[in-house]
C-alpha cells in the first residue's frame, strides 16, 4: 500500500486525547475507553498491587494506560489494564521490556471466537517478551479470573467467586479475593 509506514514508539506518545494504544503488526491499534465494571476491577487490582509493592519493595504497581516497549517480531508495545514492573527505575518514558505480571480486564468487545484468538495471541506475546503471569479478568460474564503462566500457557488456573486469585510465581504471597472485583451495591 503506497504511503503506508510502520507505527513507531514516537506515535504512541502522540495518541490523540491521551488515549490508549499498542503497536501490533506495524499498526497503531487504538483501544476503547473502559466501562465502569472494567475500571472498578482494574482499580482494585492496582490498589492491591500498590500495597504489595510497598510491603515487599520488590517492584512497582502501574495502573491502566502505561505503555511497555518490547521488541517482538509482531509487537512493539503493550498497554495492560494493570501491571507489576521489576525492570528498573521508572522514567518519564515508557518502560523498556515487559512487566512480570500483566492484567487484562475484559471489555464488551472481548467475547467470541475472534476475541479469544486475539487474547490468546496477546498472552503468547506477553510470555515471549518475558511476562511471567497474565490475568484474564472477566467481570462481565463468567465472573472469573483466569491465571495464565509462562511455564504452562495453555493450562490456566481459574478462580471464581468465593476464591482468592494469585499470581505465582511472579508475585510470591500476593492474592486477592475474586469477590472484591465487583461493587457491593
Amino acid at each position: 500500500m503506497a504511503g503506508h509506514r510502520e507505527a513507531t514508539v514516537e506515535d504512541l506518545y502522540h495518541v490523540p486525547e491521551d488515549g490508549k494504544a499498542e503497536i501490533v503488526n506495524g499498526e497503531l491499534v487504538l483501544m476503547t475507553p473502559s466501562g465502569g465494571l472494567h475500571g472498578y476491577a482494574g482499580g482494585l487490582i492496582f490498589a492491591s498491587l500498590l500495597d504489595y509493592a510497598r510491603r515487599t519493595k520488590r517492584g512497582v504497581a502501574l495502573p491502566d494506560n502505561v505503555g511497555f516497549i518490547v521488541n517482538l517480531p509482531n509487537r512493539r508495545s503493550f498497554s495492560p489494564d494493570v501491571a507489576f514492573w521489576t525492570g528498573g527505575p521508572l522514567t518519564a518514558k515508557f518502560p523498556e521490556g515487559a512487566p512480570i505480571f500483566a492484567v487484562e480486564v475484559r471489555s464488551e468487545e472481548n467475547y467470541g471466537p475472534r476475541a479469544e484468538r486475539a487474547m490468546a495471541a496477546k498472552r503468547a506475546d506477553y510470555f515471549a517478551a518475558g511476562t511471567l503471569v497474565v490475568w484474564d479478568v472477566d467481570v462481565l460474564d463468567a465472573h472469573v479470573v483466569c491465571v495464565y503462566r509462562a511455564a504452562t500457557p495453555a493450562m490456566p488456573t481459574t478462580y471464581g467467586r468465593g476464591e482468592r486469585a494469585e499470581a505465582e510465581p511472579a508475585l510470591p504471597g500476593w492474592a486477592m479475593a475474586v469477590d472484591d472485583l465487583f461493587p457491593s451495591g
